[in-house]
């Protein structure tokens, strides 16, 4: 089982990279079914991590570069498709968190101190995340029904998506954004007090 899990955060950045090239060879409907099972796969690994103990340290960080990397290459990649402030500006900001946050932890290592992933079940992080990806999920599903709309087409339903989807899209965006920042806070009172140890 344990080999299973680690295979499904190595599928997640192996996804992450596809998706750009499905992205720049106008494939929008395998851009969205490979970022949805690789958002499905981020769930599911946890899950099976938690309910056969199969944690492992190699598991726990593949699962953290499998996450960054399918968010972080898809958001990129949405700002080229979709050049427009309100998309780009929170992308920038979520991007620059990033790597801050990455930038404490690597001093900390230095220092050998861990500031490990908050274990809560709702952590602000993991809300942030599961924002992101629907976001992302509902920009990505906007491209490819309206990509596949064609002078004949005659469906509510369709055009009722094309119409609500980008909105969700930018809400979530910004929502995304909020926990993001209220995240990175956290990560920077627990910072300022592992740097009391510090001697």
């Amino acid at each position: 089982m344990k080999i299973f899990v680690n295979f499904l955060s190595i599928f997640r950045i192996m996804a992450a990279f596809a998706i750009i090239f499905t992205i720049m060879f106008n494939w929008p409907w395998v851009t969205f079914i490979l970022f949805a099972l690789g958002a499905i796969s981020d769930w599911f690994d946890g899950y099976l991590a938690r309910k056969y103990k199969c944690c492992s340290k190699l598991g726990g960080v593949l699962d953290h570069i499998g996450d960054k990397l399918l968010v972080c290459n898809t958001l990129i990649m949405l700002t080229i498709m979709g050049p427009v402030w309100y998309i780009v500006v929170p992308v920038i900001i979520m991007i620059a968190r990033e790597l801050y946050i990455s930038g404490l932890r690597e001093f900390l290592g230095t220092q050998k101190i861990e500031m490990p992933v908050p274990k809560a079940r709702f952590s602000m992080g993991k809300i942030k995340t599961t924002i992101q990806m629907i976001a992302i999920s509902a920009f990505l599903l906007w491209f490819a029904i309206f990509a596949s709309v064609t002078p004949e087409t005659d469906n509510r339903v369709i055009f009722y998506l094309i119409y609500v989807l980008p909105k969700i899209g930018i809400f979530s965006l910004w929502f995304a954004l909020v926990a993001s920042l209220w995240s990175a806070t956290q990560y920077t009172f627990t910072f300022a007090q592992k740097l009391k140890k510090i001697k």
